[in-house]
């Protein structure tokens, strides 16, 4: 399958064979592709924690919660726990001295010492806001990204959950004060159809992005969005006509309670 192909395809599954284990060298897979992520300054503070529903201890289980959805979490075979790491920032000197032996960074005689006397004096002097939400976060949701991609390609769903309880979630998997819990990301081999009821509505794309200043959409060619339908990235637009009695037979095939709301 080609890449604009998965990327059309990819769903979030919120429905997932409880009783289908997940093999841990996919799960490996999808944290290599995390890892391999772009990351200013090669700081590399995204970090997980990979819980297997039966394999991890039952405290550890019981700490994942999300008000929203919760019953994704208690069928999922595997959670992982995507946070940031603050102190990444820390080392953040000697991750830019291995870009730059890397070639990677810089250029001409004289870059190492431009490097130790002007720019990481420029890094060290705003270390502290580094460490603040902001550009980490983004960071992170690009590992999280192709993490997600990684997971698609080996036949697996997945569903980004946030939860209110991030903090608690933290303190209860025993993580450093200087992390932060990002999301909940639910793993496991799919139990909706691969359609999963259709490709979900995105807002327009003349809202979202503009041409050299605010208020101006970009243009969009329908000559190129009828080549990104070809290549099966821009698909039919959910729901699908059977959409509603898969759900209710999900619902039932898994014995979730309610509207699966909350």
């Amino acid at each position: 399958m080609e890449l604009r192909e998965v990327i059309g395809r990819r769903r979030s599954i919120r429905f997932l064979l409880p009783y289908k284990p997940v093999e841990p060298e996919k799960i490996q897979r999808m944290l290599e592709a995390a890892r391999l992520a772009s990351h200013w300054g090669n700081v590399g503070s995204l970090r997980a924690v990979v819980v297997f529903r039966d394999s991890a201890p039952k405290d550890v289980v019981d700490s994942l919660v999300a008000p929203i959805a919760g019953f994704q979490i208690r069928l999922a075979p595997v959670v992982i726990v995507w946070y940031i790491d603050t102190a990444a920032v820390d080392d953040q000197s000697n991750r830019l001295r291995e870009l730059l032996a890397a070639g990677a960074l810089g250029f001409g005689d004289g870059k190492k010492e431009a490097l130790e006397t002007q720019l990481i004096p420029i890094f060290d002097s705003i270390r502290e806001g580094l460490k603040q939400p902001g550009l980490g976060e983004v960071d992170c949701g690009q590992g999280i990204a192709q993490a997600t991609l990684m997971a698609f390609e080996q036949g697996l769903g997945t569903c980004c959950l946030g939860s209110p309880n991030l903090d608690q979630i933290r303190s209860n998997l025993g993580l450093p004060d200087t992390c932060r819990v990002l999301l909940l990301q639910t793993v496991g081999y799919p139990a909706e159809s691969p359609d999963a009821g259709g490709q979900r509505p995105r807002q327009p794309f003349e809202k979202l992005f503009h041409l050299n200043r605010y208020g101006k959409p970009f243009p969009r060619s329908e000559k190129v969005v009828d080549e990104l339908k070809d290549d099966g990235m821009i698909q039919s637009p959910a729901p699908q006509p059977w959409r509603e009695e898969e759900l209710n037979y999900l619902k039932h095939a898994l014995g979730i309670k309610g509207h699966g709301l909350i």
